[in-house]
């Protein structure tokens, strides 16, 4: 009597290890997210001025102007592992708190994508891909869209004397999208 090839053990555990192979690899790599945008449109956040009866703010945290956002830093994105484009900007808002702004993003999706306010220099081709990880960073939160306009709240002691630049960071592979260095704001 002849058996089924399909019903050979052999055969059926291969199967078996095929098809978990395929669905793990399916979950790490989420390929479909290369065909799929989410596109982000925030509006620059208004903060309410600081309260007369609050704490005197220093020099450092005075806004420019009452009731004016101030930027302290600006950059453009370049490209890593995926094509990346957009603009970076670092505001002070009226109430002192600072945000990171990003403008006209364009980039890949990918899993488990993060922004880095970080210590690492931008470099320019494969060099630039793995270096945001092996100094100080700071995680802002999961990117919101892959496309558009967004804003980060940074922490109060982000210090921006140590912390030049942003990476779109895929936490998943330990690899940067595309990133950018922060340069003064023109005065």
């Amino acid at each position: 009597m002849k058996t089924s090839v399909v019903r050979r053990p052999v055969v059926m555990v291969g199967l078996v290890v095929v098809a978990v192979v395929a669905v793990a690899g399916l979950y790490w790599f989420q390929p479909w997210k290369l065909w799929v945008d989410e596109t982000v449109r925030e509006e620059l956040p208004a903060a309410s001025p600081a309260s007369p009866d609050g704490p005197q703010a220093s020099a450092d945290t005075a806004p420019s102007a009452p009731g004016a956002p101030e930027v302290l830093a600006t950059g453009s994105f370049i490209s890593h592992e995926h094509a990346t484009t957009g603009g970076v900007k670092i505001v002070r808002l009226p109430d002192g708190s600072r945000v990171l702004r990003i403008e006209g993003l364009d980039t890949s999706s990918g899993p488990d994508l993060r922004v880095w306010l970080t210590d690492a220099p931008v470099k320019e081709g494969r060099d630039g891909w793995h270096v945001f990880d092996d100094g100080e960073h700071v995680s802002l939160g999961k990117l919101k869209g892959n496309k558009g306009d967004q804003n980060y709240a940074l922490p109060a002691d982000a210090d921006l004397n140590r912390l030049t630049s942003v990476s779109i960071w895929c936490d998943r592979f330990d690899v940067s999208f595309g990133a950018a260095e922060l340069g003064k704001a023109p005065a």
